[in-house]
C-alpha cells in the first residue's frame, strides 16, 4: 500500500514531483476551498466558532486512528514515542494548526471569508520564499514579480483596513509554518496527524465539556448542529492527510502554485455569502490575482520544459 507521505529518510526537497502527489494536492485544496460552507452552516445552526474548532478536533481523532490502522502504521506510531525530537516537532505543528483553525473558523463565522481567502493567497508566496531560503529552491523572475505584486496587494489591504491585515497575515504565516514543520519531520502523514489530534484533543474535550455542563453547547441539542459538527472531523482529516502526502512529494514551489485553488474558492464563497467588496479591497485582490497570473504563467512555461510526471 502506498504511504500518504514519502519515507522519512527520503529527500523531499529534491524529490521529483509525481502524479499521485499532484492529484492529492488538487483534491486537498479543492476541499479546503469549500470549508466556509460547512462552518457557516454550523454557525447558523447554533454552534460558536470555538465549539466548531473543539468538535473539529475531537471528531478528527477517530478518523486519524482509522488511517493509522488501515495503513498498518501501528508499529511506527509506537516507535514515535521513543523519538523526543519528532514529538517536539509535532507539538509545534499542533500549535500552529490549532492557531490556524481557530483564526480561520472565527473569521468565517464572523463574516470575514474574503480576508481569510487573502491569507491563503499569501501562503503560496510564503511557501515559495521559504523554499528558496530553507531548501535552496530557485525563484524565477516571474516568481519575484508575483511576490512583489502580492506584497503590494497586502499593503493596499492594510490601507483599506486602517491597520495591519491580521487575519490574512496570521493565517498565511501559521499554515506556512505548519507545512514546513510537517515537511521536515521524520514521520508519516497518518502517524503525525494522529499524534497532533491526541495533543489537541485534551483542550478540545475540556472546552466542549464545559459548554455541555453550562448548557451552552449546540452539539446534541438537535440533529442539525450535531451532524454538522460531526462532519467537521472528516472535512478536516481528509484534506490534512492529502496535504501531508503532497507536501512530502512535491517541491514547495509547486505546492504554492496548487494552493491558489483554495483561496479562489473561498473568495467566491465569501461573495456568495454577501460580504461587501470595497474599492480598496477589490484593488488589493487585483494585485494579488495579477501575482497569481504571473506565477501561473511562469510555472506553466517551466513545466513545458520538464519531462512529464511519472505515472
Amino acid at each position: 500500500m502506498t504511504s500518504l507521505v514519502a519515507a522519512p529518510d527520503a529527500s523531499p526537497e529534491r524529490a521529483a514531483p509525481d502524479r499521485s502527489g499532484l492529484i492529492a494536492g488538487l483534491v486537498c485544496y479543492t476541499l479546503w476551498g469549500f470549508l466556509p460552507i460547512l462552518f457557516t452552516a454550523a454557525e447558523h445552526s447554533g454552534a460558536g466558532a470555538y465549539e466548531i474548532v473543539a468538535w473539529r478536533t475531537l471528531w478528527s481523532l477517530p478518523l486519524a486512528v482509522i488511517f493509522v490502522v488501515a495503513s498498518d502504521r501501528g508499529a511506527s506510531f509506537k516507535a514515535l514515542w521513543l523519538s523526543p525530537r519528532t514529538l517536539l516537532a509535532l507539538v509545534l505543528s499542533s500549535a500552529l494548526i490549532a492557531g490556524n483553525w481557530t483564526v480561520y473558523v472565527w473569521a468565517v463565522v464572523h463574516g470575514h471569508v474574503l480576508a481569510a481567502s487573502l491569507g491563503y493567497y499569501l501562503n503560496p508566496l510564503l511557501n515559495m520564499a521559504a523554499g528558496a531560503l530553507l531548501y535552496r529552491e530557485r525563484i524565477s523572475r516571474t516568481g519575484y514579480m508575483a511576490i512583489g505584486l502580492a506584497a503590494t496587494g497586502v499593503l493596499i489591504q492594510g490601507v483599506a483596513l486602517h491597520g495591519p491585515p491580521w487575519i490574512p497575515l496570521i493565517l498565511g504565516v501559521s499554515f506556512c509554518g505548519y507545512g514546513l514543520v510537517r515537511k521536515s519531520a521524520a514521520v508519516s502523514a497518518q502517524t503525525g496527524l494522529l499524534v497532533e489530534c491526541l495533543y489537541l484533543a485534551i483542550p478540545a474535550a475540556l472546552y466542549a465539556g464545559g459548554l455541555a455542563v453550562s448548557g451552552h453547547a449546540a452539539f446534541g441539542r438537535s440533529p442539525a448542529p450535531t451532524v454538522l459538527l460531526i462532519l467537521c472531523g472528516p472535512a478536516t482529516v481528509v484534506p490534512l492527510a492529502l496535504f501531508a502526502f503532497a507536501a512530502r512529494r512535491l517541491p514547495l514551489t509547486l505546492i504554492g502554485f496548487l494552493q491558489f485553488i483554495s483561496p479562489t474558492l473561498q473568495f467566491l464563497c465569501g461573495l456568495a455569502a454577501g460580504e461587501s467588496l470595497t474599492p480598496l479591497t477589490a484593488l488589493s485582490f487585483v494585485f494579488i490575482w495579477a501575482g497569481v497570473l504571473v506565477f501561473g504563467v511562469g510555472a506553466f512555461i517551466r513545466g513545458r520544459r520538464r519531462p512529464p510526471l511519472s505515472a
